[in-house]
């Protein structure tokens, strides 16, 4: 079984433990915003808080491009190894994002002999990760700890058609949770499929502030199947800024922000390479 590693952001001792991502995401939606003439959009996350410095000056920021001429194939680079259980969970409107919490051992995944616990996923729409400048209709981050201080998220990309069925289960949290946390009992996080054994993988960031950089990222290569009323339920939730200006301007504030979000990624590259 061959598996995808995107070289060019490996760090020189080709450890992925080694540098580790210690700080969280940050909850409240107030302190930033996802477009640009708020005056809290992406270029000026990094002047925000002194903490989110990395935001503008950090040398592995994600989310990034993965384009076909930077990924080498890895035959020993080993299987993703899951060990998920259900656990008690909670639902919550995070503003920017709908997110599971779970309150329990959820299980975890094993990265270079380091397990990581599973504690959150969350979903992004459109994708936050372009795939030769494309991105898909909506992405899911199982964000994972280890006991030492570092991050791993794996993260699934979904074009529209068949609905997704962990999604349908969760559909009435969804529609109805707000900003504090509603308990909504035990949640398998082994529903979530993955559908392939092949994956990119490189070290990057949070994609939101503070934008810690050590993060282990793993993107499963087969995109899945979401319907367009789950995610529109997972904007509207959210009251997303993409699909409201969508809505208002048409194809062309998405398209400003599609340019917006592919700069900022080629400036990485460009870093990297």
């Amino acid at each position: 079984m061959s598996f995808l590693l995107l070289v060019s952001l490996i760090i020189v001792s080709c450890s992925l433990t080694i540098c580790f991502a210690t700080e969280s995401e940050v909850e409240d939606e107030d302190q930033f915003a996802y477009v640009e003439g708020t005056g809290k959009g992406p270029k000026k996350w990094g002047k925000i808080d002194p903490h989110w410095e990395a935001c503008g000056k950090g040398q592995m920021q994600s989310p990034i491009d993965l384009l076909n001429r930077r990924v080498q194939v890895f035959p020993n680079l080993g299987k993703l190894r899951r060990d998920y259980q259900a656990a008690p969970a909670a639902v919550k409107n995070r503003g920017h994002d709908f997110t599971v919490i779970w309150k329990g051992d959820a299980g975890k995944i094993k990265i270079n002999d380091t397990d990581y616990q599973l504690e959150q996923c969350h979903w992004h729409s459109p994708s936050e990760h372009t795939f030769n400048g494309s991105r898909h209709d909506l992405e899911l981050h199982l964000v994972h700890y280890s006991s030492q201080g570092g991050t791993a998220v794996i993260a699934i990309t979904y074009k529209y058609g068949r609905p997704d069925r962990f999604l349908t289960k969760l559909f009435r949290h969804i529609t109805h949770v707000d900003h504090k946390e509603r308990d909504v009992g035990i949640i398998n996080p082994g529903d979530i499929k993955f559908g392939s054994r092949k994956y990119y993988r490189y070290v990057g960031s949070l994609t939101t502030p503070p934008c810690t950089e050590g993060v282990v990222w793993t993107i499963v290569k087969k995109v899945r199947t979401v319907s367009r009323e789950q995610v529109k339920a997972l904007r509207d939730a959210v009251h997303d800024e993409e699909s409201e200006l969508t809505e208002m301007c048409g194809e062309e504030a998405r398209t400003m922000i599609t340019s917006l979000l592919i700069q900022y990624i080629q400036c990485t590259a460009d870093l990297d390479e």
